[in-house]
């Protein structure tokens, strides 16, 4: 008899011991890339701005499409000739590289900020991401942002004027590289600002400047000896100009030099924002 009533305790162990290994979560190991939580942060940021894509896409078209009226007004509907080019043929890569530098900067400059003025910086640190893990995240999702951006501005401006695409590859290339270069400055305001003032202050005077003064509406070849030197010294334009070659097969400069000096500077702001994700205190709960 006891040891029937044994065999049964055993039993009913056994079984509230499986019952309870069933009922608990398996604990989930992560390997050296947490693949799954990369992803989510990078789903993170495009849903965050596909949901407000009247103010992070479209805006950003409204704008282009005012300074191509703007422009093809004031200068003639393709009377004038740059570098061999028409042109409104020469301003439109130039306003579409633009937008999508815009909008790279603002997506990670802007969510940071927000995050830290809303005090929810923490979700994202908590989880099991790596300084490394944060930096490409973020910044991929601003890289999304501007070829989303880019891709639509093409399109639209497409009906306004006739656009080839003689060199896809560099266009590719530069539309990447150039949107990734903007997305690291912004994540790099984004972890040294503490509110709107500061991305403000660089958006100010540096991006647009820096945009501005470095071949989007004009051809350096056109500027006084000085200006010119000083303007192939700005990654803004070689941004832009090996964009434009990829449309024009016009270039002011050595694409392959631009290829280079891209994606340096890329590597440097890269290692700079990761080192700020890695010690920075502003960021530490």
């Amino acid at each position: 008899m006891k040891t029937a009533f044994k065999k049964i305790e055993d039993q009913e162990e056994e079984d509230v011991f499986l019952l309870t290994q069933s009922a608990t979560p398996k604990v989930r190991e992560i390997g050296s890339v947490n693949w799954r939580g990369l992803w989510t942060l990078i789903v993170k940021e495009v849903e965050r701005f596909v949901k407000i894509s009247i103010q992070t896409i479209v805006s950003p078209l409204v704008m282009t499409v005012l300074f191509y009226a703007v422009f093809s007004v004031s200068m003639g509907s393709g009377e004038r000739m740059v570098g061999g080019v028409p042109f409104l043929e020469f301003l439109i890569p130039g306003l579409v590289i633009m937008s999508m530098a815009q909008s790279s900067f603002f997506n990670t400059a802007s969510s940071l900020i927000l995050s830290k003025l809303q005090g929810n910086l923490v979700d994202v640190l908590m989880p099991p991401l790596s300084p490394l893990e944060l930096t490409i995240g973020y910044a991929l999702g601003g890289v999304l942002r501007g070829l989303a951006v880019g891709i639509v501005a093409f399109a639209v401006m497409s009906f306004f004027y006739p656009l080839n695409l003689p060199h896809p590859a560099f266009a590719l290339y530069f539309a990447v590289m150039g949107s990734l270069m903007l997305s690291l400055i912004g994540l790099i305001t984004g972890l040294w600002g503490d509110r709107f003032d500061h991305l403000g202050a660089i958006q100010n005077f540096v991006i647009m400047p820096a945009t501005f003064l470095s071949g989007s509406f004009f051809s350096i070849q056109e500027l006084p000896k000085g200006w010119d030197l000083a303007c192939t010294l700005n990654p803004f334009f070689y941004m832009i100009d090996g964009f434009r070659y990829g449309f024009t097969g016009h270039a002011d400069a050595s694409v392959y030099n631009g290829i280079a000096f891209l994606l340096i500077i890329n590597m440097a702001l890269f290692n700079v924002a990761y080192w700020m994700f890695n010690t920075s205190s502003k960021i530490k709960p």
